[in-house]
């Protein structure tokens, strides 16, 4: 059985039609799920993009392998010292290595390795098509290469590991132009209101209203730079300055959307190569993504910042013949990693799981006479923007707060899930039982993963060390003038008071 791992940056799940989403945005998508099987409730364990890509192909959680942010000595696998064998016993049991261990042939059509500097990404591929594009490149620069690929290299003595990586829904949003609008006409979502973006253009922090692109409305390497303006000239039109009105959110949701619909445009091209080569019937396709993307919760526009869980919730649709069909179409709402699918997909190829890993295969519940139930609860990871970890249980959310990265959040947050999706109304002080609870399993979680070789230290002591995250680190002077210059002065004094050693 061939597989195929469709991993769409930045991609959340209810902006997909086959997770509920009112535009159509993901017609191909949507086929794919009606055919296989889909997770409700799937969650990265650390993000945003190189910690949750390390994290999927190691099978193992940041605290372990030391990958939590994107800078500094945590965004470097841990240094296994003098103990280090003659192969990395970090990468030798990863995901990819494991298939190309039992014959597969592994190839990825990425260029994350170079965007992010993380060559250990490329542990057990046989073949890396690096597009180039440093994640800037859209869809149609990739589908093109992998189409290419199935034709020629799909048939052969050996079944494939194929990874294959689409950017467009990052910001910027730079869908080309002749994919025009579909969602011109079409309602943005019913949760973002007037009343909701008036709040939040008083908030502050990188990717609020005020500062959509980063810590300013425009960046110089975005809006100042003559060749990516030349090149994606549909930036100027579908990415916004400012949240400053309704109009601005309404361009914020459609270039969203446009990105997602070209990336499904380009999903369906390689799907309709498959079929094309003879292979789709023997090929099990799995579609997530390394992060979802806030498009307004927690005033985080355009951007994957937070523990939360919009940053962390993702798609996983499985279509795999042979163990999804007498499901096909059918949603599954275990609580899960996704590094739970990895280790899945292991035992579904008859391959065993690496008793390191922290991914948990739930194969069992495909297989007659097994069963495997989800997981109780789960923790959350975010370290690149803000430091945070997260608590995650039946209908509940608890995220505690190390650093902020200049949003003004308070050490806890919790939100029901079910009656509040998108994030609006901190319980925390109100049910303090559902703190305590939250911080209970932090505790214990920690405790069991810092028991596990190597205990030593806990990465998010590592980042607090060194000033923070990665993204806000050293940003605080020059934006507590920028805050004083619009309005919020009160912010900024608030935020240089906290900050300000005591004695």
């Amino acid at each position: 059985m061939n597989i195929l791992y469709i991993d769409i940056d930045s991609l959340r799940p209810d902006h997909l039609g086959c997770y509920g989403y009112h535009r159509r945005t993901s017609p191909n998508i949507d086929a794919l799920a009606r055919e296989g099987l889909r997770f409700s409730r799937c969650y990265v364990p650390d993000a945003p993009c190189l910690p949750s890509r390390t994290a999927m192909t190691t099978g193992r959680f940041g605290i372990h392998t030391g990958v939590v942010n994107h800078g500094g000595e945590a965004s470097q696998p841990r240094i296994p010292g003098r103990d280090r064998g003659f192969a990395c016993s970090l990468t030798e049991p990863n995901w990819v290595a494991r298939f190309q261990g039992a014959g597969y042939r592994t190839v990825a059509f990425s260029p994350f390795a170079q965007r992010h500097g993380a060559w250990h990404w490329y542990a057990g591929f046989m073949e890396t098509h690096n597009t180039g594009g440093g994640g800037m490149e859209t869809a149609d620069a990739i589908s093109p290469q992998v189409t290419d690929w199935i034709g020629r290299k799909g048939k052969g003595d050996a079944p494939f590991f194929m990874w294959v990586n689409f950017w467009d829904p990052h910001t910027p949003y730079r869908s080309p132009g002749a994919f025009g609008n579909p969602f011109a006409d079409a309602p943005p979502p019913a949760w973002y209101t007037e009343a909701v973006r008036a709040e939040h253009w008083e908030k502050a922090g990188p990717h609020s209203p005020q500062e959509v692109n980063d810590f300013v409305p425009e960046p110089e390497w975005m809006f100042g730079n003559p060749d990516l303006m030349s090149r994606f000239p549909e930036i100027a039109k579908r990415q916004p300055r400012q949240i400053a009105s309704m109009e601005d959110a309404r361009m914020m949701f459609d270039g969203y959307d446009c990105g997602v619909a070209f990336a499904d445009h380009h999903v369906g091209k390689v799907i309709a190569a498959l079929k094309a080569a003879g292979l789709y019937e023997d090929t099990a396709i799995i579609l997530s993504s390394d992060h979802g993307e806030n498009l307004g919760e927690l005033w985080v526009y355009g951007d994957h910042q937070t523990g939360d869980e919009i940053t962390h919730r993702v798609p996983m649709i499985v279509r795999w013949p042979g163990v999804t069909d007498a499901c096909a179409g059918q949603t599954d709402d275990r609580l899960m990693y996704s590094l739970d699918m990895g280790a899945s997909s292991l035992e579904w190829s008859g391959l065993e799981v690496p008793a390191v890993w922290d991914g948990a295969s739930f194969a069992g519940d495909f297989m007659p006479g097994k069963s495997t139930a989800g997981r109780k609860s789960l923790v959350l990871s975010q370290m690149a923007w803000c430091a945070q970890r997260s608590a995650r249980w039946d209908r509940y959310i608890c995220i505690e707060t190390y650093h902020d990265g200049y949003h003004g959040y308070p050490e806890h947050m919790v939100f029901d899930i079910e009656a509040d999706p998108h994030e609006q109304h901190n319980l925390a002080e109100d049910r303090p039982e559902l703190v305590a609870e939250g911080c209970r399993i932090l505790r214990e979680w920690k405790e069991e993963a810092m028991a596990a070789p190597p205990h030593r230290p806990d990465p998010l002591d590592t980042v607090m060390r060194e000033g923070g995250p990665f993204h806000v680190r050293d940003a605080g002077p020059a934006y507590f003038e920028r805050l004083r210059a619009t309005g919020r002065a009160e912010l900024a004094e608030w935020f240089q008071r906290r900050e300000r050693p005591v004695g």
